[in-house]
């Protein structure tokens, strides 16, 4: 099913961006996991638009968590969080039915769905499922905290500015927890939004390198071949709308390396291995080995602009040229964040399912 993901714990996604609601459903869950509804309250805000550097669609995300809880705490069937559309401009849509934008999946989505999808505001495909991702994604990261691991990503380059890389994990993710703007140098992250802000004043758009650390992981999760760790997650990572390529540890970065400059030797540390690098970013075999799990997603820049673009018309087969109205984010990559945060806590808890 193309719309649902996981094993032992499974994640639907339904709803399109101009719809009445959005929303998912979660099976799998563990009987007596909390759910806060300020913590996932919490997460939406991290997603949420604010100020120029975002759309001007501003959804408040009032959600409902309508099956699978009770006093607090799931029960074990089936978990199903409601998030209504209320900011819906669907006239700014109309003149593109026929005109797919260049760098979205309006003709893809054409071509899949027969010319039955709806248009509007990307349908289905739009980033705007990804609230309710976000949603279950705070109750799989305080299960994960629950079991003493944490997540945390940062803006690691964006509009060619970069941020510092991670020093000091476990005070690096705390920083990075509440951050509006998700960087680990206040300063960069100043000058990364400067460069957003003039793209958009040029009606265009901008990308970035997202870069997660995850803490607390034990030795042994995933399976060499077709489960590895990098697998699972990056197939999850691939569902974020604007995510093309994903890298762990050094990435491609290893190619350039000897082996002997790029192995992370084993040494001991009390009763623990460890690896005094981690150049492959706590992988081994596609199975962890209880080191940090690093991995960065690039993200493309958002595919909507206010420049002119050449396009097909598909009710005609002829060629045209479209100028895309509406409200879109100049860079998608800060309220990414939160996705991404969300998607590795739901791969993870999958995982540790198995143990």
């Amino acid at each position: 099913m193309s719309n649902c993901f996981g094993k032992n714990l499974t994640l639907t996604l339904f709803g399109e961006s101009h719809g009445p609601e959005i929303g998912c459903v979660i099976d799998g869950l563990r009987p007596g996991l909390r759910v806060e509804e300020e913590a996932i309250a919490q997460q939406l805000a991290l997603r949420r638009p604010a100020g120029a550097l975002s759309t001007a669609r501003v959804e408040p995300d009032p959600f409902r968590i309508v099956s699978g809880v009770w006093q607090g705490r799931s029960t074990g069937t089936p978990l199903c969080i409601l998030i209504p559309n209320r900011d819906v401009k669907s006239d700014d849509y109309e003149s593109l039915a026929h005109t797919p934008r260049p760098g979205h999946a309006d003709y893809t989505g054409f071509v899949k769905y027969r010319g039955f999808a709806d248009p509007r505001g990307g349908g289905h495909f739009s980033g705007r499922l990804t609230a309710p991702l976000v949603a279950a994604g705070a109750i799989f990261l305080a299960a994960l905290r629950e079991r003493g691991v944490a997540i945390g990503t940062h803006i690691a380059r964006c509009a060619g500015l970069e941020d510092r890389p991670f020093k000091h994990l476990a005070d690096d993710l705390q920083a990075l927890a509440h951050a509006p703007f998700p960087v680990l140098d206040v300063g960069r992250g100043e000058a990364m939004q400067a460069a957003v802000l003039a793209a958009a004043r040029d009606g265009d758009s901008v990308g970035g390198v997202l870069e997660t650390a995850v803490l607390g992981l034990p030795a042994g999760l995933g399976a060499p071949w077709f489960d590895t760790v990098e697998g699972l997650l990056s197939h999850a990572l691939f569902s974020i709308p604007a995510v093309k390529g994903v890298e762990f540890g050094d990435g491609f970065a290893l190619a350039e390396l000897r082996g002997s400059q790029g192995n992370d030797v084993f040494r001991m540390e009390g009763e623990r291995v460890v690896t005094e690098t981690n150049h492959n970013g706590g992988v081994n075999g596609g199975i962890t080995n209880g080191m940090p799990l690093l991995f960065r997603t690039a993200i493309k820049p958002t595919p909507s602009i206010a420049i002119p673009q050449r396009t097909v018309d598909l009710s005609t087969h002829k060629n045209t040229e479209i100028t895309v109205q509406g409200r879109h984010d100049p860079c998608v990559v800060p309220r990414a964040r939160a996705v991404q945060d969300s998607v590795t806590a739901f791969v993870l808890l999958d995982l540790l399912e198995d143990l």
